[in-house]
């Protein structure tokens, strides 16, 4: 199956939209705030002199907007950047909590081989167009998406999906892998009668709101599905608008949006009558450091590029890294303190390990580097076998947070006598050192499916080239467990099991530094529901529940 890959999908991000003038993004919106006067009162009157229905207007970066459209078979609620589909209905979604709960869904169940997922369906729900959506919708949304050209959904691990009967679909596996269930939880299903080229423009589901409008590079407008199956939404339209951080702003100041998505550097510009929301996340940012040597080669989506490093291939500067690295003020000095501390791809998760933690502890990482041979030179960097400990570290030019990250970086790896030349580059330019250099990454998502594309030998994300057959045995099993809380213990395992793994103190593949809090400002009359917390990415998780918001 050919895919959107994570690359196309940033470099498709990077590219941003140009922010448009405040009055040309809010043009479709009559009644300047919509849901909330100037004051931050419940609606406004029309010019009709009618009450308007309870609204609510969001700021997000460009990079939220679906270049494809509100289209699942493509890269809508799926992907790098999950999130509920809103538009379209799920078989079962998650809680504040991560527990599964049926959507769609009226049962499901996993044969003891794993090869089987068989899924009841509700038989009262209704596309907005009328018709009834049945298990056929549903086993042509999946079979949709493993045989598309272009979907950023990772269906891979799927060979087919079969309708039995109107309420029953089964999906048929290639391979064990029961973190299928996270990634169902955001699979938007689409009607197989209305399906085809302009969906995405002009999409019929079955969720909590329907598409009223898109101006593309501007806003989309929701507005409550009144045929929906569930409790209807509280809050009866939603107007997203397209926007860059400074605009994001902006738009606060003057009181022209309900909610603005800001960053950690502007954080104490609080507007008046606004709170300042912090959602925690799992969006991590780190390094990869690759674990074997220059001279090889590795093929991706992309083509055959070079791979390996002479100085992160030895084990000591991995594990030195990790013990010489303080985070607390990598987040102190870097995000303003609005960040945890993070170990790992998903710490707090149920599948995250404790043993991931490693304490800043200098001297130890400097014996570490003594022990194996790295001298310190004049120059104060070091050296061992001719070999300089010099690094060159990429991030994402644009990115302000990655960019502070990787000085902060090399501040403290000089103390170390590690040398970092830190280097911004486009993600064109980048991805050719992607398997030669470490790079700053940014991933999470609220399922274990990144701790594999990471670790797993063949995994998507495994940028520091890193092997061990013992971590593929541990993820493999995890994935082959019918019950997903039965592979917990197994996913930290694989992260350390007491003798090996990719904790810090075993092979150290990758130094982790922060979970980056997602701050929004909020009118203070707005209640914004409880949040789970937020993936990578700084956009729609923020409105998985926004049927559940209100206005004081």
């Amino acid at each position: 199956m050919d895919l959107i890959t994570r690359r196309q999908f940033a470099q498709l991000a990077g590219t941003g939209v140009v922010a448009l003038s405040l009055g040309g993004v809010l043009a479709g919106c009559a009644g300047g705030s919509g849901g909330s006067g100037s004051d931050g009162s419940k609606g406004s009157d029309d010019a009709a002199g009618g009450a308007r229905p309870s609204q609510v207007i969001v700021s997000m970066t460009p990079g939220s907007e679906p270049a494809a459209g509100f289209d699942p078979l493509v890269s809508w609620g799926c992907g790098e950047h999950v999130h509920e589909p809103l538009i379209q209905s799920t078989l079962i979604v998650t809680d504040a909590d991560l527990n599964f709960k049926n959507d769609l869904a009226t049962s499901y169940e996993c044969s003891e081989d794993g090869m089987t997922w068989t899924f009841g369906i509700r038989d009262d729900v209704r596309f907005t167009d009328g018709q009834p959506l049945t298990a056929h919708d549903v086993a042509f949304t999946i079979n949709g998406i493993v045989n598309a050209e272009a979907s950023e959904c990772d269906l891979s691990m799927v060979r087919e999906a079969v309708a039995v009967d109107d309420a029953t679909v089964e999906i048929h596996m290639s391979k064990p892998f029961n973190a299928l269930l996270y990634t169902l939880a955001v699979v938007g299903i689409v009607p197989e009668h209305a399906y085809g080229e302009g969906y995405g423009a002009n999409p019929v589901g079955s969720g909590r709101y329907l598409l009223e409008q898109w101006d593309k590079g501007q806003q989309a407008i929701l507005v409550a599905n009144p045929d929906y199956y569930g409790e209807a939404p509280k809050m009866e339209r939603v107007v997203v608008v397209f926007m860059e951080e400074d605009a994001s702003l902006a738009a606060a100041q003057s009181g022209q949006v309900d909610v603005a998505y800001t960053a950690a550097t502007y954080a104490a510009n609080q507007p008046a009558g606004y709170d300042l929301l912090n959602c925690a996340s799992v969006d991590s940012r780190g390094i990869s450091l690759p674990c074997v040597p220059a001279g090889g080669t590795k093929s991706d989506e992309g083509g055959e590029y070079a791979v390996g490093n002479d100085v992160t291939c030895d084990l000591a500067v991995r594990q030195a890294i990790n013990y010489g690295i303080d985070r607390e003020r990598m987040i102190e000095n870097v995000l303003n303190g609005y960040g945890t501390v993070a170990y790992s791809v998903g710490d707090g998760m149920p599948w995250s390990s404790p043993d991931m933690r490693c304490e800043t502890d200098t001297e130890k990482a400097k014996r570490l580097l003594d022990d194996a041979g790295w001298v310190l030179g004049a120059d104060g960097v070091r050296e061992k076998a001719g070999v300089r400990a010099s690094l060159s570290l990429y991030y994402a030019a644009g990115d302000s947070v990655r960019q502070a990250i990787a000085a902060e970086f090399a501040d403290q790896m000089e103390g170390l006598g590690i040398e970092v030349n830190v280097k911004g580059a486009s993600w064109d330019d980048l991805y050719p050192h992607q398997f030669t250099d470490p790079v700053v990454w940014g991933w999470g998502t609220n399922a274990p499916v990144e701790t594999y594309n990471l670790l797993y030998s063949q995994g998507s994300g495994n940028y520091a080239c890193y092997e061990n057959a013992a971590v593929d045995d541990y993820l493999d099993e995890a994935l082959s467990k019918p019950n997903v809380g039965d592979s917990f213990d197994l996913w930290k395992k694989a992260q350390w099991d007491g003798a090996t793994g990719a904790a810090p103190q075993g092979d150290a593949p990758w130094v982790w530094f922060a979970n980056v809090d997602h701050l929004y400002f909020v009118r203070e009359s707005l209640k914004v529901a409880e949040q789970k917390p937020h993936p990578h990415g700084h956009g729609w998780s923020l409105v998985n529940n926004v049927d559940q918001w209100s206005w004081a």
